[in-house]
Parts: C-alpha cells; structure tokens; sequence
C-alpha cells in the first residue's frame, strides 16, 4: 500500500486546490448573491443579455474561457495591465490567476443555486416584516438570506467541487508551474504524460474523488441542518 502515500510535490497540488477552490468560492460569494437577486426579482434591460453572460463558461470550451483570462487579465491585457501597475496585482501564471478560473468557471453553478432559492421565497414573508417596521437591510439580514441559506451553502459546495475540477481555463491562464499553478487536475495530466506515471495519476484521482464526495456530503449535512433550524424558528 505504499503506493498510496503521497509524494511532497502531490501534497503541494493538494494543498494548492484546497487553497485555490476556497478563495475562488468566497470572493465569488458577494457577486454569486447580487447576481442571482438581479435575475431572480429584476426587471431591467439586459436581464438576458446578463444571463447569458453569466452562463457562458458552461457552453464555452474551458480553453476559450482561459484564452479570454489570459487576453483580458495577462499582464498586456487591458485589465491585467492597470491592476499590476496601480496595485501591484498580476493574476497570469499566479495562483491567483488560477483562482480567478476557477471562480468564473463555478460562478454560474454558484448563481443558479441561490437564485433557485431566491425565486421560492414567498414574498409575503418580507412585506410583513416591513409592515412591522423593518427596514430593507434588516428584512434581507433577518427573513431572505435564512430562506435561502439552504441554496447559498449548496451554491458555494457546487462552486467549490468545480473549481476542484477545473483543468482546461486554468491550464491556459496560468500554466502547470510546480508550487505555484498545478493544480490536482494539472499534477493529474502531468503524470499521464510521462512513463510511469500512473501510480501517482491514480492517487491524485481517489484524493480528488474523496473531497469531492465531502464535498457533496457536507453540502446535504449542512443543508439539513439549516431546514431543521428554519422548520422549528
């Protein structure tokens, strides 16, 4: 069973998605919540339009959406180029560029969970604890968001196992750099790629089988947890 244990480099992929996966999950927690209020209530030009937008990694090869990343953000593109000189900020071939990837691959994952939610919440609910005196924020902090609890913890699981998985933007944006960008799908082809290789590819598979099924395992605990408290509140 030695062939279990994990290699040093292994470990760092490990530790390197886990890292990547949690922070393209939380900084996309904010917009995922805004973006899903917009298209569950609004009505405004461009609702489609930002839709679609929103959507768009789903249909597009993975490789475009890096291609597109690596266009935008790279350090000669337009956005990458004033957040390096302005803030010092570089996202092309960073770990940071590769939770970029991930957080705009598992972004729409993320909004159709909350919006899902959004769009089951019985208004009447809100009104009446506006006819008592509270205001907007207060309604949202104390009546929407625990009604949509449950879709927000199953939209950040589902973000989280994506950015997980996430190979084909990731691998365009920002490389397979050793300790910096390889990812557990990177170290993966890496060890595909080279004679031998299967031992640690298969290793890299069942740890990326485990998280994920924690991954959805925790998703339903959690969730369950939030309907009881909910049912008896």
């Amino acid at each position: 069973m030695e062939w279990l244990a994990l290699s040093p480099d292994e470990w760092n992929a490990v530790r390197l998605s886990l890292k990547v996966s949690a922070w393209a999950t939380l900084v996309s927690l904010p917009f995922g919540l805004l973006v899903a209020h917009l298209l569950a209530r609004g009505r405004f030009p461009g609702r489609s339009l930002l839709n679609g937008i929103v959507h768009l990694p789903l249909i597009l090869p993975p490789v475009v959406t890096g291609y597109l990343l690596l266009l935008g953000f790279g350090r000669r593109g337009p956005i990458g180029h004033v957040l390096e000189q302005a803030f010092g900020i570089v996202f092309s071939f960073r770990w940071t560029g590769a939770a970029l990837a991930c957080g705009i691959m598992g972004f729409p994952l993320m909004v159709r969970a909350i919006r899902l939610s959004v769009e089951a919440v019985d208004r009447r609910l809100e009104a009446a604890a506006g006819t008592l005196g509270a205001g907007p924020a207060w309604v949202y902090l104390t009546v929407t968001l625990p009604l949509i609890l449950p879709g927000v913890i199953a939209g950040m699981i589902l973000s989280f196992a994506k950015a997980m998985g996430e190979f084909g933007a990731t691998i365009t944006f920002v490389s397979n750099i050793p300790g910096e960008t390889q990812t557990l799908p990177s170290a993966i082809y890496t060890f595909t790629q080279v004679p031998g290789g299967d031992f640690g590819a298969m290793r890299l598979t069942l740890v990326s089988i485990v998280v994920a099924m924690a991954a959805l395992v925790a998703s339903e605990v959690l969730s369950r947890r939030v309907s009881r408290r909910m049912d008896l509140a």
